[in-house]
């Protein structure tokens, strides 16, 4: 026994957040300061998809996505309209954007500046994890270099001028999204910072001396599964590795700024959508992972809402997942303690394993040169475990409860009816054009053209550009203009898919299904062709991934290149490449607009004898829609045997193969 202190006055609370914004700026307004309204402590602005990838929103990849998953962004006007009686100087706010974060960190003092605010006192974060967007989400713009040149300006910029805001969030969030294990969600998010640190350092834009301080500002945004006794030790295991990196790689003495600060949103990928009045269970057992233990609790947390693979959750929805964090802080005794774990030889053999597991992978790609050379090896690895947890959810063996097992259940009057999860006016993208065009016309065009002039000299003179987009922006400047700039200096990017050539998957299920691929592939003359493509800017392709790669596996000619076509691009593959079967995957809920672009692209085209399935995150109603459209067959989450979609997939194309062959 001890005579340590082991029980105090209650520490302050994490602050609470929930990830937040649809619509347009003036509804996500209303929103926050509800939320602020019933005891959330931050803001955490989720952005539409134009807005991510810095088009504007009447651009060809924005249409159906405008409003969808965010709020769109299109200028400073609009972000007046975001913030509006939210006074930035007192205001915590997380800002998840990528690619463009520079200019939404422009735009975001921009507005300070307006307020009268103290950029010394603007706190938040803006998440700027690039290489993770290249593996996982794909949101990401330009190719490696620049985006890391752009991650060191904002970096840079924000020591001087905004030292407590946190530049940039390295993101395992979506690496576990992407079906990341957790040794390397630690080794992929570690190889990550330190890329970014190796290249501020790089940059030379700041002083060695004050390099310590860069590193203390270095913020982390993680994620928290189900298996939560694992994740917290790997939270435990971030801690540990942490420290060594900062204090054996870059020197750094203080123990403060090698402390490791993270905020987080629990699992989303493993919420159901057969009962998903569960996913409150899975949400409560998933924050427990960062707050149980004092030593590697998170700085900040939101929580997903239950019903968040349905579609997109009312305010209603989000206050319950408010609720939780809050009776978690204050009803519980929690926040009373000394760690709870201190001491314990489970959790300290665990954190061992992980750590000791973090490392080999961080030796890899270490041996590859680093992050951004090793991304190609990385996406391998993560689209093969999402493969292998997919394939153990399929046969049993790892159990989701309401999915593989005791699937029969009660109606659930929560989800029951119209009005069970939240919508967005279709009229939201034709009235943000029109705003658009409105502040196009109503601007000084020789102020606008004279600030993107300066940016385009910063950028092709390789300055830091958070000053000239600061310009840019207070002048007016669109996203869109601000990011067709920077395309023009630092050109595009295609990351890698992951999905190999050649895959093996073995089981009896798998060769019957080939079979079934042998014997139509004779009757067609060739080998089954099909399509995978992804319209719009949804980034999000694990599922496409999974498709691709479990088609492959039971003998099908499968074309799969990635995020971001534009249905044009998608009928002309399918035409080139003599398609027997087309599958689109959309999970941004913009999938009516898009689905009735191809198929009527199809059909003009000739193609109309090609069956279209199509795979996302789609409620019953839009279900019949698509199919009013002639769809032959849509999956949503509920349908997670693959390989019995590829035998849907099979009989779907021999009920054509007179029009095919």
């Amino acid at each position: 026994m001890t005579d340590k202190p082991f029980q105090h006055a209650p520490d302050k609370p994490w602050i609470f957040r929930t990830y937040a914004g649809h619509s347009t700026a003036e509804k996500s307004n209303a929103l926050y300061r509800a939320n602020l309204a019933a005891g959330q402590t931050g803001l955490s602005v989720a952005f539409d998809l134009p807005t991510q990838t810095a088009y504007e929103a009447d651009h060809v990849l924005a249409k159906g996505e405008v409003g969808k998953v965010g709020v769109p962004i299109s200028h400073l006007g609009d972000m007046r309209a975001l913030f509006k009686d939210i006074p930035l100087e007192t205001m915590n706010t997380s800002m998840t954007i990528n690619a463009p974060a520079a200019w939404l960190l422009a735009l975001y003092v921009a507005l300070a500046d307006e307020q009268g605010a103290d950029r010394k006192k603007l706190q938040g974060t803006t998440q700027n994890d690039l290489i993770k967007e290249y593996l996982s989400r794909g949101t990401y713009v330009f190719p490696p270099a620049p985006s890391l040149k752009l991650t060191a300006d904002t970096i840079a910029w924000c020591l001087k001028e905004t030292p407590k805001f946190n530049p940039m969030n390295v993101c395992s969030y979506h690496l576990q999204e992407a079906g990341a294990t957790p040794e390397q969600e630690l080794a992929f998010a570690l190889a990550t910072a330190i890329a970014v640190l190796d290249e501020v350092k790089a940059q030379g834009q700041v002083l060695p001396e004050d390099f310590h301080a860069v590193v203390g500002r270095i913020s982390f945004f993680v994620n928290a599964g189900i298996r939560f006794v694992t994740e917290l030790c790997k939270m435990r295991a971030f801690n540990v590795l942490w420290d060594e990196i900062c204090q054996d790689r870059y020197g750094v003495a203080d123990p403060a700024m090698r402390r490791f600060r993270y905020g987080v949103q629990v699992n989303s990928l493993g919420l159901t959508e057969p009962q998903p009045e569960n996913n409150v269970y899975r949400i409560l057992l998933e924050t427990l992972a960062v707050t149980l233990s004092k030593d590697a609790r998170a700085r900040a947390v939101q929580l997903p809402a239950w019903n968040e693979a349905l579609g997109l959750p009312r305010p209603w929805d989000q206050q319950w997942s408010l609720r939780l964090q809050q009776i978690l802080a204050y009803e519980t005794d929690l926040l009373e303690y000394e760690d709870l774990f201190a001491g314990s030889y489970v959790v300290e053999k665990k954190v061992a394993e992980l750590v000791a597991g973090a490392k080999v992978e961080l030796a890899k790609i270490d041996a590859l040169g680093g992050a951004v050379a090793a991304v190609p090896y990385m996406k391998e690895g993560l689209v093969q475990s999402n493969r292998d947890r997919l394939l153990g959810i399929e046969g049993g063996t790892q159990v989701v409860v309401g999915v593989n097992r005791w699937a029969d259940t009660e109606q659930s009057p929560l989800s029951a009816g119209e009005g069970a999860i939240q919508t967005v006016d279709p009229m939201v993208e034709a009235d943000q054009i029109k705003r658009l065009n409105a502040w196009r016309a109503g601007r000084d065009r020789a102020t606008v053209e004279a600030a993107l002039a300066e940016l385009e000299a910063a950028a092709r003179e390789n300055r830091n550009i958070m000053e000239p987009s600061i310009t840019c922006a207070k002048a007016g400047v669109t996203t869109g203009e601000w990011g067709a700039l920077l395309r023009r200096v630092y050109g595009e990017y295609r990351a890698p898919t992951g999905v190999s050539l050649l895959v093996n998957i073995e089981g009896e299920d798998i060769e019957a299904v080939s079979k079934k691929v042998d014997d139509l592939s004779e009757k067609l003359g060739r080998r089954l062709a099909f399509l995978v493509g992804k319209p719009g800017l949804d980034g999000h392709s694990n599922g496409a991934e999974q498709i691709a790669t479990r088609a492959r596996a039971v003998g099908m000619d499968v074309t799969y290149e990635g995020i971001r076509m534009t249905p044009e691009e998608i009928v002309a593959r399918a035409a080139e490449k003599k398609a027997h079967a087309v599958g689109l995957s959309i999970l941004s809920g913009s999938h009516l607009d898009l689905v009735r672009d191809v198929v009527a692209r199809m059909r003009a085209a000739g193609l109309e004898h090609v069956p279209v399935v199509v795979g996302g995150i789609i409620p019953p109603e839009d279900a019949r829609a698509l199919k009013q459209f002639g769809v032959a067959a849509v999956y949503t989450p509920k349908d997670f045997k693959i390989t019995e979609i590829m035998g849907d997939l099979v009989d779907i194309v021999e009920a054509r193969v007179d029009q095919l062959v």
